[in-house]
Protein backbone atom coordinates (compact mmCIF):
# COMPACT_ATOMS: atom_id res chain seq x y z
CA UNK A 1 0.00 0.00 0.00
CA UNK A 2 1.01 3.62 -0.36
CA UNK A 3 1.21 6.27 2.37
CA UNK A 4 -2.19 7.20 3.76
CA UNK A 5 -1.77 10.75 2.43
CA UNK A 6 -1.98 9.33 -1.10
CA UNK A 7 -5.45 7.92 -0.43
CA UNK A 8 -6.60 11.06 1.38
CA UNK A 9 -5.57 13.18 -1.60
CA UNK A 10 -7.29 10.80 -4.04
CA UNK A 11 -10.57 10.98 -2.13
CA UNK A 12 -10.40 14.76 -1.77
CA UNK A 13 -9.87 15.15 -5.50
CA UNK A 14 -12.76 12.82 -6.28
CA UNK A 15 -15.16 14.72 -4.01
CA UNK A 16 -14.04 18.02 -5.51
CA UNK A 17 -14.59 16.78 -9.06
CA UNK A 18 -18.03 15.27 -8.39
CA UNK A 19 -19.02 18.39 -6.49
CA UNK A 20 -22.09 17.48 -4.44
CA UNK A 21 -24.04 14.57 -3.02
CA UNK A 22 -22.86 11.25 -1.62
CA UNK A 23 -20.41 8.95 -3.37
CA UNK A 24 -21.08 5.27 -2.64
CA UNK A 25 -18.09 3.03 -3.37
CA UNK A 26 -18.80 -0.69 -3.09
CA UNK A 27 -16.09 -3.17 -2.25
CA UNK A 28 -16.35 -6.77 -3.34
CA UNK A 29 -17.52 -9.74 -1.27
CA UNK A 30 -16.08 -13.23 -1.21
CA UNK A 31 -17.21 -15.22 -4.26
CA UNK A 32 -18.06 -18.83 -3.35
CA UNK A 33 -16.58 -21.52 -5.56
CA UNK A 34 -19.20 -24.11 -4.63
CA UNK A 35 -20.32 -23.15 -1.11
CA UNK A 36 -19.93 -20.10 1.11
CA UNK A 37 -16.87 -21.28 3.06
CA UNK A 38 -14.94 -22.30 -0.07
CA UNK A 39 -14.47 -19.05 -2.00
CA UNK A 40 -12.35 -18.15 -4.99
CA UNK A 41 -9.25 -16.09 -4.24
CA UNK A 42 -10.59 -12.74 -3.10
CA UNK A 43 -10.11 -9.77 -5.41
CA UNK A 44 -11.11 -6.32 -4.24
CA UNK A 45 -12.88 -3.90 -6.54
CA UNK A 46 -10.06 -1.84 -8.01
CA UNK A 47 -11.75 1.55 -7.72
CA UNK A 48 -12.66 0.87 -4.09
CA UNK A 49 -9.06 -0.12 -3.39
CA UNK A 50 -7.67 2.85 -5.32
CA UNK A 51 -9.54 5.35 -3.14
CA UNK A 52 -9.88 3.46 0.15
CA UNK A 53 -6.86 1.15 0.17
CA UNK A 54 -8.63 -1.67 2.00
CA UNK A 55 -8.14 -5.15 0.52
CA UNK A 56 -10.78 -6.91 2.59
CA UNK A 57 -14.26 -8.25 1.69
CA UNK A 58 -17.65 -6.96 2.75
CA UNK A 59 -16.95 -3.23 2.81
CA UNK A 60 -18.50 -0.06 1.43
CA UNK A 61 -17.46 3.58 1.67
CA UNK A 62 -19.38 6.84 1.68
CA UNK A 63 -17.63 10.03 0.60
CA UNK A 64 -19.74 13.08 1.41
CA UNK A 65 -18.98 15.79 -1.14
CA UNK A 66 -20.78 18.43 0.92
CA UNK A 67 -19.37 17.82 4.41
CA UNK A 68 -16.07 16.27 3.31
CA UNK A 69 -16.57 13.24 5.59
CA UNK A 70 -15.30 9.79 4.62
CA UNK A 71 -16.79 6.72 6.33
CA UNK A 72 -16.06 3.02 5.95
CA UNK A 73 -18.91 0.59 6.56
CA UNK A 74 -18.41 -3.07 7.38
CA UNK A 75 -19.10 -5.67 10.03
CA UNK A 76 -16.28 -6.59 12.36
CA UNK A 77 -15.37 -10.25 12.68
CA UNK A 78 -16.50 -12.28 15.68
CA UNK A 79 -14.75 -14.72 17.99
CA UNK A 80 -16.09 -17.54 15.83
CA UNK A 81 -14.23 -16.01 12.85
CA UNK A 82 -11.01 -15.73 14.83
CA UNK A 83 -11.04 -19.50 15.39
CA UNK A 84 -10.52 -19.97 11.67
CA UNK A 85 -8.63 -16.81 10.74
CA UNK A 86 -6.72 -15.81 13.84
CA UNK A 87 -7.01 -12.36 15.49
CA UNK A 88 -7.96 -9.63 13.03
CA UNK A 89 -7.95 -5.81 13.24
CA UNK A 90 -11.26 -4.00 13.50
CA UNK A 91 -12.67 -2.24 10.46
CA UNK A 92 -11.84 1.10 12.07
CA UNK A 93 -8.24 0.02 12.68
CA UNK A 94 -7.89 -1.12 9.08
CA UNK A 95 -9.40 2.09 7.73
CA UNK A 96 -7.21 4.38 9.81
CA UNK A 97 -4.14 3.15 7.92
CA UNK A 98 -5.64 4.84 4.85
CA UNK A 99 -6.70 8.08 6.51
CA UNK A 100 -10.33 7.19 7.22
CA UNK A 101 -11.25 7.72 10.89
CA UNK A 102 -14.98 6.96 10.79
CA UNK A 103 -16.30 3.39 10.65
CA UNK A 104 -19.76 1.91 11.19
CA UNK A 105 -21.59 -1.42 10.66
CA UNK A 106 -23.37 -2.10 7.39
CA UNK A 107 -26.80 -1.64 9.03
CA UNK A 108 -25.90 2.02 9.62
CA UNK A 109 -25.09 2.43 5.94
CA UNK A 110 -28.51 1.07 5.02
CA UNK A 111 -30.20 3.58 7.35
CA UNK A 112 -28.10 6.44 5.96
CA UNK A 113 -28.82 5.60 2.31
CA UNK A 114 -32.56 5.23 2.90
CA UNK A 115 -32.70 8.56 4.75
CA UNK A 116 -30.71 10.41 2.10
CA UNK A 117 -32.70 8.79 -0.70
CA UNK A 118 -35.94 9.88 0.93
CA UNK A 119 -34.54 13.40 1.17
CA UNK A 120 -33.88 13.40 -2.57
CA UNK A 121 -30.15 13.73 -2.09
CA UNK A 122 -28.03 12.56 -5.00
CA UNK A 123 -26.25 9.26 -4.38
CA UNK A 124 -23.55 8.56 -6.92
CA UNK A 125 -22.51 4.96 -7.58
CA UNK A 126 -20.51 3.19 -10.28
CA UNK A 127 -21.97 0.59 -12.66
CA UNK A 128 -21.77 -2.72 -10.75
CA UNK A 129 -20.33 -5.85 -12.38
CA UNK A 130 -20.75 -8.25 -9.44
CA UNK A 131 -24.22 -9.79 -8.88
CA UNK A 132 -24.01 -9.27 -5.11
CA UNK A 133 -23.48 -5.54 -5.57
CA UNK A 134 -26.45 -5.32 -7.90
CA UNK A 135 -28.52 -6.97 -5.16
CA UNK A 136 -27.19 -4.49 -2.56
CA UNK A 137 -28.18 -1.54 -4.75
CA UNK A 138 -31.66 -3.02 -5.08
CA UNK A 139 -32.04 -3.66 -1.35
CA UNK A 140 -30.50 -0.36 -0.24
CA UNK A 141 -31.64 2.04 -2.96
CA UNK A 142 -34.41 0.24 -4.82
CA UNK A 143 -32.39 0.14 -8.06
CA UNK A 144 -33.44 -2.86 -10.13
CA UNK A 145 -30.50 -5.08 -11.19
CA UNK A 146 -31.45 -4.67 -14.84
CA UNK A 147 -31.32 -0.88 -14.44
CA UNK A 148 -28.16 -0.62 -12.32
CA UNK A 149 -26.02 0.31 -15.32
CA UNK A 150 -28.33 3.06 -16.57
CA UNK A 151 -28.93 4.38 -13.03
CA UNK A 152 -25.21 4.66 -12.26
CA UNK A 153 -23.55 8.07 -12.12
CA UNK A 154 -21.82 9.18 -15.31
CA UNK A 155 -20.36 12.10 -13.35
CA UNK A 156 -18.70 9.64 -10.97
CA UNK A 157 -17.53 7.41 -13.81
CA UNK A 158 -15.86 10.35 -15.54
CA UNK A 159 -14.35 11.61 -12.27
CA UNK A 160 -12.83 8.23 -11.41
CA UNK A 161 -11.39 7.81 -14.90
CA UNK A 162 -9.97 11.36 -14.80
CA UNK A 163 -7.84 10.25 -11.85
CA UNK A 164 -7.07 6.60 -12.53
CA UNK A 165 -6.07 7.10 -16.18
CA UNK A 166 -3.01 9.11 -15.09
CA UNK A 167 -0.53 6.93 -13.27
CA UNK A 168 1.58 8.50 -10.52
CA UNK A 169 5.24 7.63 -9.97
CA UNK A 170 4.22 5.32 -7.10
CA UNK A 171 1.82 3.46 -9.36
CA UNK A 172 4.32 3.21 -12.22
CA UNK A 173 6.85 1.62 -9.88
CA UNK A 174 4.29 -1.02 -8.90
CA UNK A 175 3.50 -1.71 -12.56
CA UNK A 176 7.23 -2.09 -13.24
CA UNK A 177 7.41 -4.72 -10.50
CA UNK A 178 4.48 -6.57 -12.04
CA UNK A 179 6.00 -6.42 -15.53
CA UNK A 180 9.37 -7.68 -14.28
CA UNK A 181 7.68 -10.74 -12.80
CA UNK A 182 5.63 -11.13 -15.98
CA UNK A 183 8.84 -11.22 -18.02
CA UNK A 184 10.13 -14.03 -15.80
CA UNK A 185 6.89 -15.90 -16.44
CA UNK A 186 7.53 -15.66 -20.19
CA UNK A 187 11.20 -16.63 -19.87
CA UNK A 188 10.05 -19.74 -18.00
CA UNK A 189 7.81 -20.71 -20.92
CA UNK A 190 10.45 -19.99 -23.54
CA UNK A 191 12.85 -22.38 -21.80
CA UNK A 192 10.23 -25.12 -21.40
CA UNK A 193 8.69 -25.19 -24.86
CA UNK A 194 9.67 -28.42 -26.66
CA UNK A 195 8.01 -31.34 -28.43
CA UNK A 196 6.25 -33.63 -25.97
CA UNK A 197 5.68 -30.97 -23.31
CA UNK A 198 2.05 -30.21 -22.52
CA UNK A 199 0.35 -26.84 -22.46
CA UNK A 200 -0.73 -27.63 -18.89
CA UNK A 201 2.85 -28.17 -17.74
CA UNK A 202 3.92 -24.81 -19.12
CA UNK A 203 0.86 -23.01 -17.71
CA UNK A 204 1.59 -24.51 -14.28
CA UNK A 205 5.23 -23.41 -14.40
CA UNK A 206 4.23 -19.91 -15.55
CA UNK A 207 1.77 -19.66 -12.65
CA UNK A 208 4.47 -20.84 -10.25
CA UNK A 209 6.88 -18.18 -11.55
CA UNK A 210 4.42 -15.59 -10.22
CA UNK A 211 3.32 -17.26 -7.01
CA UNK A 212 6.83 -18.24 -5.95
CA UNK A 213 7.74 -14.54 -5.56
CA UNK A 214 4.53 -13.52 -3.79
CA UNK A 215 2.54 -12.40 -6.83
CA UNK A 216 -0.37 -14.05 -8.60
CA UNK A 217 -1.66 -14.21 -12.13
CA UNK A 218 -3.45 -11.06 -13.28
CA UNK A 219 -5.83 -13.02 -15.53
CA UNK A 220 -6.32 -16.65 -16.62
CA UNK A 221 -3.22 -17.82 -18.47
CA UNK A 222 -3.40 -18.26 -22.23
CA UNK A 223 -0.89 -21.01 -23.06
CA UNK A 224 -1.71 -22.64 -26.36
CA UNK A 225 -0.61 -24.09 -29.67
CA UNK A 226 -3.86 -22.73 -31.08
CA UNK A 227 -2.85 -19.10 -31.18
CA UNK A 228 -5.54 -18.34 -33.75
CA UNK A 229 -8.04 -18.41 -30.86
CA UNK A 230 -7.28 -15.11 -29.21
CA UNK A 231 -8.37 -16.00 -25.66
CA UNK A 232 -7.76 -19.76 -25.58
CA UNK A 233 -7.70 -21.05 -21.99
CA UNK A 234 -7.69 -24.76 -22.84
CA UNK A 235 -4.42 -26.42 -21.78
CA UNK A 236 -4.97 -30.03 -22.85
CA UNK A 237 -2.67 -30.30 -25.89
CA UNK A 238 0.79 -31.83 -26.28
CA UNK A 239 3.29 -29.67 -28.18
CA UNK A 240 4.54 -31.12 -31.47
CA UNK A 241 7.40 -30.31 -33.82
CA UNK A 242 6.49 -27.68 -36.41
CA UNK A 243 4.05 -25.85 -34.16
CA UNK A 244 4.22 -22.48 -32.42
CA UNK A 245 3.24 -21.83 -28.82
CA UNK A 246 1.52 -18.59 -27.79
CA UNK A 247 1.67 -17.36 -24.20
CA UNK A 248 -0.38 -14.43 -22.90
CA UNK A 249 0.24 -14.06 -19.18
CA UNK A 250 0.91 -11.40 -16.59
CA UNK A 251 1.51 -11.02 -12.87
CA UNK A 252 -0.40 -9.01 -10.31
CA UNK A 253 1.64 -7.78 -7.36
CA UNK A 254 0.40 -7.39 -3.78
CA UNK A 255 -0.65 -3.77 -4.37
CA UNK A 256 -3.04 -4.91 -7.10
CA UNK A 257 -1.13 -3.52 -10.11
CA UNK A 258 -0.71 -5.79 -13.12
CA UNK A 259 1.51 -6.67 -16.05
CA UNK A 260 0.27 -8.10 -19.36
CA UNK A 261 2.67 -9.64 -21.89
CA UNK A 262 2.40 -11.95 -24.89
CA UNK A 263 5.04 -14.06 -26.65
CA UNK A 264 5.06 -16.49 -29.54
CA UNK A 265 7.62 -19.30 -29.36
CA UNK A 266 8.61 -22.03 -31.82
CA UNK A 267 8.20 -25.57 -30.48
CA UNK A 268 11.37 -26.51 -32.37
CA UNK A 269 14.66 -24.76 -31.60
CA UNK A 270 14.10 -22.40 -34.53
CA UNK A 271 11.19 -20.86 -36.41
CA UNK A 272 10.54 -22.23 -39.88
CA UNK A 273 11.05 -19.82 -42.74
CA UNK A 274 7.28 -19.36 -43.15
CA UNK A 275 6.88 -18.75 -39.43
CA UNK A 276 9.73 -16.22 -39.57
CA UNK A 277 8.07 -14.36 -42.43
CA UNK A 278 4.75 -13.92 -40.60
CA UNK A 279 6.42 -13.30 -37.23
CA UNK A 280 8.53 -10.47 -38.65
CA UNK A 281 5.46 -8.78 -40.15
CA UNK A 282 3.80 -8.88 -36.75
CA UNK A 283 6.95 -7.61 -35.05
CA UNK A 284 7.31 -4.80 -37.61
CA UNK A 285 3.72 -3.75 -36.86
CA UNK A 286 4.48 -3.92 -33.14
CA UNK A 287 7.65 -1.83 -33.34
CA UNK A 288 6.07 0.68 -35.70
CA UNK A 289 3.21 1.22 -33.26
CA UNK A 290 5.59 1.77 -30.36
CA UNK A 291 7.68 4.24 -32.36
CA UNK A 292 4.57 6.39 -32.90
CA UNK A 293 3.67 6.72 -29.23
CA UNK A 294 3.83 10.32 -28.05
CA UNK A 295 1.51 12.72 -26.22
CA UNK A 296 -1.22 14.13 -28.46
CA UNK A 297 -1.41 11.35 -31.04
CA UNK A 298 -4.79 9.61 -31.28
CA UNK A 299 -4.25 5.93 -30.53
CA UNK A 300 -6.71 5.15 -33.29
CA UNK A 301 -4.13 6.47 -35.77
CA UNK A 302 -1.46 4.23 -34.24
CA UNK A 303 -3.80 1.27 -34.70
CA UNK A 304 -4.51 2.13 -38.34
CA UNK A 305 -0.79 2.41 -39.14
CA UNK A 306 -0.11 -0.91 -37.43
CA UNK A 307 -2.81 -2.41 -39.64
CA UNK A 308 -1.22 -0.90 -42.76
CA UNK A 309 2.11 -2.52 -41.85
CA UNK A 310 0.36 -5.89 -41.63
CA UNK A 311 -1.40 -5.39 -44.97
CA UNK A 312 1.87 -4.45 -46.70
CA UNK A 313 3.59 -7.50 -45.30
CA UNK A 314 0.79 -9.88 -46.22
CA UNK A 315 0.58 -8.30 -49.65
CA UNK A 316 4.28 -9.05 -50.17
CA UNK A 317 3.54 -12.68 -49.24
CA UNK A 318 0.69 -12.85 -51.77
CA UNK A 319 -2.08 -13.12 -49.17
CA UNK A 320 -3.50 -9.65 -49.80
CA UNK A 321 -3.74 -7.36 -52.81
CA UNK A 322 -4.88 -3.92 -53.92
CA UNK A 323 -4.34 -0.51 -52.38
CA UNK A 324 -3.12 -0.70 -48.79
CA UNK A 325 -5.02 2.36 -47.54
CA UNK A 326 -8.24 1.19 -49.17
CA UNK A 327 -7.80 -2.28 -47.69
CA UNK A 328 -7.50 -0.88 -44.16
CA UNK A 329 -10.32 1.60 -44.71
CA UNK A 330 -12.59 -1.27 -45.75
CA UNK A 331 -11.49 -3.42 -42.81
CA UNK A 332 -9.88 -6.11 -44.95
CA UNK A 333 -6.99 -6.42 -42.49
CA UNK A 334 -9.44 -7.63 -39.84
CA UNK A 335 -9.49 -11.09 -41.39
CA UNK A 336 -5.99 -11.47 -39.95
CA UNK A 337 -6.05 -8.75 -37.25
CA UNK A 338 -9.60 -8.86 -35.82
CA UNK A 339 -8.74 -7.40 -32.42
CA UNK A 340 -7.53 -4.06 -31.12
CA UNK A 341 -3.94 -2.89 -30.80
CA UNK A 342 -3.91 -2.45 -27.03
CA UNK A 343 -5.69 -1.23 -23.94
CA UNK A 344 -5.17 0.85 -20.82
CA UNK A 345 -3.73 -1.01 -17.84
CA UNK A 346 -2.99 -0.48 -14.18
CA UNK A 347 -4.79 -2.05 -11.22
CA UNK A 348 -6.95 -3.93 -13.70
CA UNK A 349 -5.20 -5.68 -16.55
CA UNK A 350 -7.81 -4.00 -18.76
CA UNK A 351 -7.90 -0.89 -16.65
CA UNK A 352 -11.38 0.21 -15.55
CA UNK A 353 -13.09 -1.85 -18.22
CA UNK A 354 -16.03 -2.13 -15.81
CA UNK A 355 -16.53 1.63 -16.22
CA UNK A 356 -16.87 1.41 -19.99
CA UNK A 357 -14.40 1.58 -22.87
CA UNK A 358 -16.24 4.57 -24.32
CA UNK A 359 -15.19 6.66 -21.32
CA UNK A 360 -11.85 5.04 -20.45
CA UNK A 361 -10.40 4.53 -23.91
CA UNK A 362 -12.41 6.85 -26.15
CA UNK A 363 -12.97 9.92 -23.89
CA UNK A 364 -16.73 9.67 -24.35
CA UNK A 365 -16.64 9.54 -28.14
CA UNK A 366 -18.61 6.76 -29.91
CA UNK A 367 -16.59 3.69 -30.80
CA UNK A 368 -16.41 2.53 -34.43
CA UNK A 369 -18.74 -0.30 -35.41
CA UNK A 370 -16.74 -1.91 -38.24
CA UNK A 371 -15.51 -5.44 -37.57
CA UNK A 372 -11.95 -5.31 -36.28
CA UNK A 373 -11.65 -1.70 -35.22
CA UNK A 374 -14.79 -2.05 -33.08
CA UNK A 375 -12.63 -4.21 -30.76
CA UNK A 376 -10.14 -1.36 -30.30
CA UNK A 377 -10.42 -0.60 -26.59
CA UNK A 378 -8.32 2.57 -26.81
CA UNK A 379 -8.72 5.29 -29.43
CA UNK A 380 -8.31 8.62 -27.61
CA UNK A 381 -5.37 11.01 -27.77
CA UNK A 382 -2.50 9.81 -25.63
CA UNK A 383 -1.40 11.82 -22.61
CA UNK A 384 1.55 11.64 -20.21
CA UNK A 385 0.84 9.19 -17.41
CA UNK A 386 -1.18 6.75 -19.53
CA UNK A 387 -0.02 3.13 -19.30
CA UNK A 388 -1.11 0.88 -22.14
CA UNK A 389 -0.31 -2.29 -24.01
CA UNK A 390 0.85 -2.75 -27.60
CA UNK A 391 -0.12 -6.14 -29.00
CA UNK A 392 -0.81 -6.42 -32.73
CA UNK A 393 -1.16 -9.92 -34.11
CA UNK A 394 -1.71 -11.99 -37.22
CA UNK A 395 -4.21 -14.82 -36.86
CA UNK A 396 -5.44 -17.39 -39.35
CA UNK A 397 -8.89 -18.37 -38.08
CA UNK A 398 -10.34 -21.11 -40.34
CA UNK A 399 -13.96 -20.38 -39.48
CA UNK A 400 -13.55 -16.67 -40.18
CA UNK A 401 -11.70 -17.36 -43.44
CA UNK A 402 -14.50 -19.68 -44.59
CA UNK A 403 -17.19 -17.16 -43.67
CA UNK A 404 -15.51 -14.26 -45.48
CA UNK A 405 -14.72 -16.37 -48.53
CA UNK A 406 -18.30 -17.62 -48.80
CA UNK A 407 -19.66 -14.07 -48.52
CA UNK A 408 -17.02 -12.62 -50.84
CA UNK A 409 -16.10 -10.19 -48.08
CA UNK A 410 -13.23 -7.90 -49.18
CA UNK A 411 -12.39 -10.23 -52.06
CA UNK A 412 -10.79 -7.31 -53.91
CA UNK A 413 -8.14 -7.16 -51.17
CA UNK A 414 -7.75 -10.81 -50.13
CA UNK A 415 -6.25 -13.69 -52.11
CA UNK A 416 -8.42 -16.41 -50.60
CA UNK A 417 -6.77 -19.17 -52.65
CA UNK A 418 -3.47 -18.38 -50.98
CA UNK A 419 -5.01 -17.71 -47.57
CA UNK A 420 -6.59 -21.18 -47.55
CA UNK A 421 -3.08 -22.65 -47.45
CA UNK A 422 -2.58 -21.03 -44.01
CA UNK A 423 -5.60 -22.44 -42.18
CA UNK A 424 -3.40 -24.58 -39.94
CA UNK A 425 -0.81 -21.84 -39.30
CA UNK A 426 -2.39 -20.63 -35.98
CA UNK A 427 -1.50 -17.11 -34.78
CA UNK A 428 1.28 -14.81 -33.62
CA UNK A 429 1.42 -11.83 -31.28
CA UNK A 430 3.88 -9.97 -29.09
CA UNK A 431 2.84 -7.64 -26.31
CA UNK A 432 4.62 -5.06 -24.17
CA UNK A 433 3.52 -2.50 -21.58
CA UNK A 434 4.21 1.17 -22.27
CA UNK A 435 4.18 4.40 -20.26
CA UNK A 436 3.46 7.61 -22.14
CA UNK A 437 5.93 10.25 -20.97
CA UNK A 438 6.13 14.01 -21.51
CA UNK A 439 8.39 13.50 -24.53
CA UNK A 440 7.40 10.08 -25.86
CA UNK A 441 7.25 6.67 -24.23
CA UNK A 442 8.99 4.17 -21.99
CA UNK A 443 8.72 0.39 -22.29
CA UNK A 444 8.11 -0.73 -18.72
CA UNK A 445 9.99 -3.52 -16.99
CA UNK A 446 13.05 -5.46 -17.96
CA UNK A 447 13.38 -6.50 -21.62
CA UNK A 448 11.31 -9.43 -22.86
CA UNK A 449 12.79 -11.33 -25.82
CA UNK A 450 10.75 -10.43 -28.89
CA UNK A 451 13.02 -10.58 -31.95
CA UNK A 452 13.37 -13.97 -33.62
CA UNK A 453 17.03 -14.11 -32.63
CA UNK A 454 16.32 -13.28 -28.98
CA UNK A 455 13.41 -15.72 -28.69
CA UNK A 456 15.45 -18.55 -30.23
CA UNK A 457 18.39 -17.75 -27.94
CA UNK A 458 16.17 -17.84 -24.86
CA UNK A 459 14.49 -20.97 -26.21
CA UNK A 460 17.90 -22.72 -26.08
CA UNK A 461 18.47 -22.00 -22.38
CA UNK A 462 17.67 -24.48 -19.63
CA UNK A 463 15.35 -23.70 -16.76
CA UNK A 464 17.27 -22.57 -13.66
CA UNK A 465 17.55 -25.24 -10.99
Amino acid sequence: MFKKEVYIQRREQLKKTVGSGLILLLGNDESPMNYADNPFHFHQDSTFRYFCGLNFPGLACILDCDTGDDTIFGNDLTVEDFVWMGPQPTIKERASAFGITKASPIKELVKLLQTERAGKRTIHFLPPYRPENKIKLFEWLGVLPAESQSESSIELVRAVIAQRNYKTPEEIEEIRKAVDISVDMHLTAMRMVAPGVTEAQIAAAVNNAAESVGARIAFPIIATINGQTLHNHYHGNVLKSGQMFLLDAGAEVESGYAGDLSSTIPVDPHFTQLQRDVYNITLDSHNTAISMLTPGIPFKEVYLESARVIVRGLKDMGLMKGNVDDAVSNGAHALFFPCGLGHMMGMDVHDMEDLGEVYVGWAGQPKPTQFGIKSLRLGRELEPGFVLTIEPGIYFIPELIDQWQKAGNNKEFINFEKVNEFKSFSGIRNEENILITESGYEILGKPKPKSIEDVEAERAKDLPL
